[in-house]
């Protein structure tokens, strides 16, 4: 159980860093692109305050490479259901494809992990 607090806190803080990207394409389009600075930028605080205690908890449980990869395969999930159901685009057979080198990309990173090898 312990285990997945660092990867619910990465989900929480992928959502915020990816509104705090992309968001204000929807959202802050007729806005000076200064004002979608700043908004972008208070946003991603607040992906900090989840992303930061991830990663240090998440340290001591998995490697540091176990930690990026993880956090890219988040990242695909949640950009994958922004674009679709926010920002109402669709994906193409490339994005799964993609998505697909990440799966193999954590089978490297982890397997053995079990068995305490890393």
């Amino acid at each position: 159980m312990a285990r997945l607090l660092p990867v619910l806190l990465l989900f929480g803080s992928n959502i915020f860093m990816t509104y705090a990207w992309y968001g204000h394409l929807r959202d802050l389009r007729e806005k000076p692109l200064w004002i979608a600075i700043i908004v972008s930028w208070l946003i991603a605080f607040l992906e900090y305050c989840l992303q930061v205690p991830a990663n240090r908890i998440g340290h001591g449980m998995f490697t540091l490479p176990q930690l990026k990869v993880m956090q890219e395969v988040i990242t695909m999930i949640v950009f994958a259901g922004f674009c679709t159901y926010y920002m109402r685009e669709k994906l193409s057979l490339d994005f799964l494809w993609a998505g697909l080198c990440l799966v193999g990309a954590s089978y490297f990173m982890f397997r053995g992990w079990s068995n305490g090898v890393s």
